[in-house]
């Protein structure tokens, strides 16, 4: 098995990823508004790799773990 098509696929794949991510982040944690959650969902989903790559950069700072026993609809 050669490693090119590997790595292109594996290139290929690592901008879905990251919205993936995003969006599994973004959904589990707590936000200081829910309007801003919904915003940053939107972003991953509407604005594929931009939108990833912001939240990466600025929603993962807002976003707050919740709280012990909690989940993120709770807050």
């Amino acid at each position: 098995m050669e490693i090119r098509p590997l790595l292109f696929y594996g290139l290929l794949a690592l901008p879905a990823l990251i919205n993936l991510f995003g969006i599994a982040h973004a959904f589990r944690r707590v936000f200081p508004s829910p309007q801003e959650r919904l915003l940053w969902l939107g972003c991953c989903v509407f604005v594929p790799v931009i939108g990833g790559l912001a939240y990466l950069a600025f929603g993962m700072r807002r976003a707050a773990k919740p709280a012990a026993g909690h989940t993120a609809e709770d807050a």
